[in-house]
């Protein structure tokens, strides 16, 4: 016979289904990260393996970012996974750490007028390629989580890579971890819509603020929440003074460490 929940446990309720994204975070706090996906390539020749991902996808406001990341084998880090699944301090630890021991790593990020010219697909894939491009030394292999670059090398596009491989969870840290400092600093400069804390995600205050102020200059005008919102706001004096970029070019906030 099956007794009443125990309060505070994390049986869910009968009958009731859990959300897609409920049920996501299940399985991957079930996942572990191992070295598996590394040695498979080290076994294939590869010497240099990096792992790469991008955070920000789902966002309504900024850039979405990558991070892509050569671990040494000989440096055997502790806490490394998704980093959804990780508080915002230990993410900023492990992210110290990866930045210190790792042979290289680099940041890339595409911003918000390009994400709505070429599709938010597109411009994920194109700050993995431009993160990868800053790698020195150079990678060659490639983890991915979930997508195949269109790069010259080797590759495994692995899904929930970044809660498989330790390479693609540390990518995931560092973009995480950079992407919440930049839209941490847009917060003094678009108090309405609650970026500190939201980050620019759809939660319940963040499109409040849009239906009533709209959306400011750096959302993403191609996403639906955002559209639907067309309350003109004020272009900021530095927009103006921007040079349009090539369509083939990246828009970056790169940096790279061997």
């Amino acid at each position: 016979m099956v007794g009443p929940p125990v309060p505070g446990s994390s049986q869910s309720v009968p009958g009731k289904a859990l959300s897609a994204s409920a049920a996501k975070l299940r399985l991957l706090k079930r996942l572990r990260c191992t070295w598996k996906f590394e040695k498979r390539a080290w076994e294939k020749g590869a010497h240099w393996v990096a792992g790469v991902d991008e955070v920000g996808r789902g966002s309504l406001f900024g850039p979405v970012v990558s991070a892509a990341v050569i671990l040494d084998s000989s440096y055997r880090m502790r806490g490394l996974r998704d980093s959804k699944l990780l508080p915002a301090e230990r993410r900023e630890v492990l992210a110290a750490r990866i930045r210190e021991h790792a042979l290289a790593w680099a940041i890339a990020a595409v911003d918000a007028a390009r994400i709505d010219q070429i599709n938010i697909y597109q411009a994920s894939r194109l700050a993995m390629r431009a993160a990868v491009s800053r790698l020195a030394p150079a990678a060659d292999y490639l983890l991915v989580d979930a997508l195949r670059l269109d790069w010259d090398l080797p590759q495994d596009p692995i899904i929930h890579g970044d809660a498989l491989s330790v390479s693609i969870a540390a990518a995931s840290i560092l973009a995480k971890v950079e992407r919440d400092r930049l839209i941490c600093d847009w917060d003094p400069v678009f108090p309405a819509y609650g970026l500190a804390s939201n980050k620019g995600y759809s939660t319940p205050q963040h499109l409040a603020a849009l239906r009533t102020h709209g959306p400011s200059p750096l959302h993403r005008q191609s996403f639906a929440p955002v559209w639907i919102n067309p309350v003109p706001q004020e272009v900021l004096a530095f927009m103006l003074d921007e040079e349009p970029a090539e369509a083939s070019q990246e828009i970056d906030e790169a940096t790279a460490a061997s």
